[in-house]
């Protein structure tokens, strides 16, 4: 067992407004299963970069250990041949027979390895570079979201794998994966890094007793700091009070005062005072007892959406509907039939390729949203309510350009209520001056989301929301959704978001 030390690490990227890590120190054994938890933009892939000695930092990231990253860099001449014919490019020193073990694990067959990579499905694509992935001896691996945009089979395909290995780094935002597959966490907080035992569920159980108790101290400290404070008021009033009887006396009323009594007012004054300035140090104690207690807290702010009123209960109908591409041997899929009626959350389920996302166009396209420029055959029934007004999450972010300005120009959007929506998302005020396209996935990923919550609709239609948002966001949408309950039709792979979240599960 050898260890990863992180001595004082400092690292920002050329020409940012801010550091991504500031003088961050932690160790971590290399035969750990080890998930990486943060926000969004917090450098969970940054920091896997650094292990791969891809950017320059200050401060010493000492081991012994090789690291290998996931998901590897595959080239476009690469992508129209087998993968068995550019594995050792991507790996020095890959065996054959090694994938075709790790692949059988993945309950995946080899003849895929021998198949153009680009007509793969995404899932297969995956499985070939987690098994060349783990076909090596001694690296410690760093898996980034390996499970974005996989069906349900894949997923717990990868989870089962995954959780029979070891010496790993996995960044994920699934909790369902992580509570199969880790037994430490590295958490990127606020402001702090922790590294704990457990998985994800044991880390948020304790994470929530910790932010209460952080809670109910800072609760206490304010208290006693206002006692203090109203004490040291009431004492200095007192003193400027005694002070100010110090000279002048009418002898008619104070018979008994002579001139020593001046001294002893003064030594009565000067006493106060004394304990004025006792109680301004206490204050100063507490105060910096305080400070820090709530750095790590997580506020996920209550977010809002506003749906639009339909006078029609049914929004979207669809009966014993099937499509096929023109030219295609097979239907994509066949005889799909369900309702969408005002306040339901219709989640699409099935694999990689069943025609999930085609059937959100469609419905698209019968409400007037956008079109299909493929020529497509379809029978049966398929129609949306007239004057159906739609808010569309694309899976795909690739389009995203420009400025925070030039996206809310285009979006028709109020810039000042569509950065509040993205700080509520958790993402800093720095952000907001940078170009999109620099960017994480996740943060990407919450413009198009928080475009889409500004935007008032009927029905809104999210096709694959959450790939690569972090599991606070995540949480803080599923509120979101169970208390304003707008008409959804979605696609979500997440087994937990979707779960709490639809009212009706379509299988195709």
């Amino acid at each position: 067992m050898a260890q990863i030390n992180v001595s004082n690490l400092t690292f920002s990227y050329e020409g940012s407004f801010d550091n991504i890590f500031e003088n961050v120190s932690f160790s971590v054994d290399t035969d750990w299963k080890l998930g990486f938890i943060g926000r969004n933009g917090k450098g969970k892939t940054t920091f896997l970069n650094l292990l791969m000695g891809k950017y320059q930092y200050k401060g010493a990231i000492t081991t012994q250990t090789v690291f290998d990253y996931f998901p590897y860099n595959i080239t476009k001449q690469q992508m129209r041949l087998p993968a068995a014919e550019f594995i050792e490019e991507i790996k020095n020193q890959c065996e054959m027979w090694r994938v075709i073990c790790e692949l059988e694990q993945l309950c995946e067959n080899a003849e895929i390895l021998y198949r153009d990579f680009y007509t793969l499905s995404l899932g297969e694509r995956t499985k070939i570079l987690l098994a060349v992935l783990f076909s090596g001896e001694n690296d410690f691996l760093l898996i980034d979201e390996p499970t974005n945009h996989l069906d349900q089979k894949s997923r717990e395909n990868i989870k089962k794998y995954l959780s029979l290995k070891k010496g790993f780094i996995l960044v994920s935002h699934d909790r369902d994966l992580l509570d199969a597959c880790i037994d430490h966490v590295l958490v990127l907080n606020r402001q702090t890094i922790e590294v704990q035992s457990g998985n994800f569920s044991s880390w948020w159980e304790n994470k929530q007793r910790k932010d209460q108790f952080a809670r109910a101290e800072n609760e206490k400290h304010l208290k006693e700091i206002n006692k203090l404070k109203q004490a040291a008021a009431q004492y200095l009033r007192w003193a400027e009070k005694n002070e100010s009887t110090k000279i002048g006396f009418d002898p008619v009323k104070e018979p008994d005062r002579c001139g020593g009594t001046r001294a002893y007012i003064g030594a009565k004054t000067k006493k106060m005072q004394n304990r004025v300035k006792q109680m301004e140090k206490r204050i100063a104690r507490e105060i910096e007892e305080k400070e820090g207690l709530l750095a790590d807290l997580e506020r996920t702010a209550d977010l809002k959406i506003m749906p639009l009123v339909h006078h029609k209960d049914t929004f979207v109908h669809v009966k014993d509907y099937s499509i096929q591409y023109s030219g295609a041997l097979q239907p994509v899929f066949t005889d799909i039939s369900f309702d969408i009626k005002k306040g339901g959350r219709i989640a699409l389920h099935g694999k990689n390729g069943c025609g999930k996302s085609t059937l959100i166009k469609m419905i698209l396209q019968k409400a007037g949203f956008t079109q299909i420029s493929m020529p497509i055959t379809e029978s049966g029934v398929c129609e949306t309510v007239s004057g159906l007004v739609v808010s569309y999450v694309n899976q795909d972010t690739s389009m995203l350009e420009g400025s925070i300005d030039k996206f809310c120009i285009k979006q028709n959007l109020d810039k000042s209520l569509f950065c509040s929506i993205l700080r509520q998302l958790g993402m800093e005020r720095v952000q907001f001056v940078k170009n999109i396209q620099d960017y994480s996935e996740g943060q990407k990923k919450k413009l198009l989301l928080a475009a889409s919550l500004l935007t008032p609709a009927h029905l809104y239609v999210w096709d694959e929301p959450l790939n690569y948002i972090d599991v606070f966001s995540r949480m803080q949408i599923e509120k979101l959704i169970l208390e304003y309950q707008p008409s959804m039709l979605f696609v979500e792979h997440d087994k937990c978001f979707r779960e709490r979240i639809a009212t009706s599960i379509v299988e195709l």
